[in-house]
């Protein structure tokens, strides 16, 4: 592997994912690692007299698969170069090309990752062979866009590598910050499986594919299908393929009947299928001269058409992207109903504390547990994702899962997981007595999937959410969220924390600090947004008045002074102040970690965190989950300062 020079200095070149193997690879298990000694590092001026991020036609924007296994992550990109807002929210426009003023050889890109959006910044130095790109590129030459955030998604998974094999769902995730979800073209099952899912085990039941389902949103949802074997259209396609499904039509026979045409897009840039519908195929002679012209012109390169019955006989499974509008909001692929409402917070398993395995545990009950609580009758979504956990053991399905590599191998990077809900009355909660009545909804199957989502009708009132991983002991981080037509709120179930000892075992000293969220000056929400450290702040000093003791132990409880149906999602974090500048608040370095938090951030009227300090100064920054969320709130500091 060899890095080239680019004539002239002050170049950006990436400290963190630097040109060089570690860049390439995570274990060389993979079919590019054949090539580790001939990849070079270019620039896009290296490869081509005018480079651009974006062509002229849009056409020529489409994503090529080069060498590397990504097609899940190419066809997930056909939903930004379909919608501008998208591709915006991911690539931020207006930013210094080749050629122009400003220009310094670097590129910011937007992913969106465990509940928040990352900006990732690369050099544009690009993987290539014999001075041409060797990973993906635009059907177009000359443009850089795909080849540039190919790079910066493999920045955020460790390396190119990484992307080696995956789920279109996942990647329609992390470029739109939406849901996705897939849907079986085969057939229900047999006996043998249906008895699988009634044991509640980690089989998938999906939903079967119906395309007048998506009549409301098939302009704006995005739809792609896998192969996991050879189709007998398209022997070339081999197994574990992913392909872009741009539109289906509804068409009439010169005989009076109908059939419905599907185009795909292969993001190998070239057709590959051989069935009844390919450019010369015998089913255009059902059609009128002037339909045919038109339907065939309408296919790109790389495109072709099929009728429906021959997508449900070749393609094992389609993946569904909801439509995300230009405010951000979801549209429910069920209804087309605007989902106007979200709320997300994330949680934990912990071995030994709140991994409680599946229901057929009797530890099931010492899940995380969340309130959901509806306020008016409507559509509502809810998701569990898990965060990815990558394992280090060698061989060569490292990376792959059921669509470019054995489908037992999902299991290495995630957990089986389920979410159950059930209705109960008002906020009170017989928890044995819950559980042992049936959920009025859930996902069913434990699932070894990043992502299950469940979708329903709610009426007014309070339900509980209670997310599982099917082990029990299985631990790891999720994010749960809510996507919702009317009003709701979501929050942690309050579990009984350790107690700190009572007033009678010692004398305890109580601050009690007033303070207030402003739009616009200080509501900078919580640490995911840039504007976090324009929240009030709180200078505390612990000092050491217990002998012999190595801390202080102090309750910090945020309250915040509002009725139920206004509250925010409140937390804070307490910082270490610098030596010296105790009362300097604004002097806390921005990118300092927290020593102690209150979160995730929660809807309920008050959040608490007991804690033993080092004596020292201190500052509290207590705020909303959004910016700009108004509200007043009391901070109470309680600190034991006699035995």
């Amino acid at each position: 592997m060899k890095v080239e020079r680019v004539p002239g200095r002050g170049l950006f070149e990436d400290p963190a994912f630097i040109c060089e193997d570690s860049s390439l690879f995570s274990d060389y298990s993979t079919p590019i690692a054949r090539f580790q000694d001939d990849i070079t590092w270019l620039r896009p001026q290296e490869i081509c007299p005018s480079p651009a991020l974006f062509p002229d036609n849009t056409n020529d924007g489409h994503a090529k698969q080069g060498l590397l296994g990504d097609c899940w992550f190419l066809c997930a990109c056909t939903i930004l170069l379909k919608y501008q807002h998208l591709m915006n929210k991911v690539i931020p426009p207006a930013q210094p090309q080749w050629g122009e003023r400003g220009y310094r050889g670097s590129f910011l890109f937007r992913l969106w990752q465990h509940g928040c959006w990352t900006e990732v910044t690369v050099d544009d130095r690009l993987p290539c062979l014999s001075g041409k790109l060797c990973f993906s590129r635009c059907q177009s030459p000359t443009a850089f866009w795909v080849a540039l955030l190919e790079k910066a998604y493999a920045k955020l998974q460790g390396s190119y590598e990484r992307l080696w094999a995956g789920q279109v769902s996942e990647a329609l995730v992390d470029l739109t910050g939406g849901l996705a979800e897939r849907w079986s073209l085969g057939d229900c099952g047999t006996e043998e499986d249906q008895g699988r899912e009634s044991s509640d085990s980690d089989w998938v039941r999906r939903r079967r594919l119906d395309l007048d389902l998506l009549h409301a949103v098939r302009e704006g949802c995005s739809v792609s299908c896998s192969v996991h074997s050879a189709p007998g259209g398209a022997s070339e396609l081999g197994q574990f393929h992913a392909l872009s499904v741009m539109e289906w039509v509804d068409v009439r026979t010169v005989e009076r009947g109908g059939v419905r045409l599907i185009r795909i897009r292969n993001p190998w840039g070239r057709r590959c299928w051989e069935g009844a519908w390919r450019e010369s195929g015998e089913g255009w002679n059902s059609l009128d001269s002037a339909c045919t012209l038109n339907l065939l012109g309408r296919a790109q390169e790389a495109e072709f058409w099929v009728d429906e019955t021959e997508f449900l006989l070749q393609f094992d499974d389609v993946t569904v992207g909801y439509p995300i509008n230009e405010e951000g909001h979801l549209q429910s692929i069920y209804s087309g109903e605007l989902l106007t409402h979200s709320h997300q917070t994330g949680d934990r398993w912990v071995k030994g504390h709140s991994a409680g395995g599946c229901r057929n545990n009797s530890s099931f009950g010492s899940n995380p547990q969340f309130w959901l609580r509806v306020f008016e009758r409507g559509e509502v979504l809810v998701s569990l994702l898990q965060h990815r956990r990558y394992s280090r053991n060698t061989g060569h399905h490292y990376t792959q899962s059921p669509e470019e590599g054995s489908s037992t191998t999902q299991h290495q990077h995630y957990q089986a997981i389920a979410l159950h809900m059930w209705k109960v009355e008002k906020k009170c909660l017989n928890l044995s007595g819950t559980l042992n009545s049936p959920p009025c909804a859930s996902t069913h199957c434990h699932a070894y999937e990043r992502e299950v989502v469940l979708h329903t009708h709610l009426d007014p009132g309070f339900h509980l959410l209670i997310p599982s991983t099917f082990l029990q002991g299985g631990e790891g981080s999720f994010l749960l969220r809510v996507f919702s037509s009317s009003p709701t709120s979501l929050s942690a179930v309050k579990t009984p924390g350790p107690s700190l000892p009572l007033v009678t075992e010692g004398e305890w000293e109580t601050n009690y600090l007033r303070g207030a969220w402003v739009t616009g000056s200080s509501a900078g929400g919580s640490r995911n947004f840039p504007s976090h450290w324009q929240n009030p702040r709180f200078p505390v000093t612990m000092g050491d008045n217990l002998a012999g003791s190595t801390g202080v132990n102090v309750r910090v409880t945020l309250h915040q002074n509002c009725p139920d149906t206004d509250l925010q999602a409140i937390g804070f974090h307490l910082y270490k102040a610098p030596e010296g500048q105790e009362q300097a608040v604004s002097t806390v370095p921005r990118e300092e970690e927290p020593v102690a938090s209150c979160i995730p951030h929660c809807y309920t009227q008050a959040v608490s965190l007991a804690c033993c300090l080092p004596p020292g100064a201190y500052v509290i920054v207590p705020s909303t989950y959004q910016p700009d969320s108004p509200g007043q709130f009391t901070l109470t500091v309680a600190r034991k300062i006699h035995r």
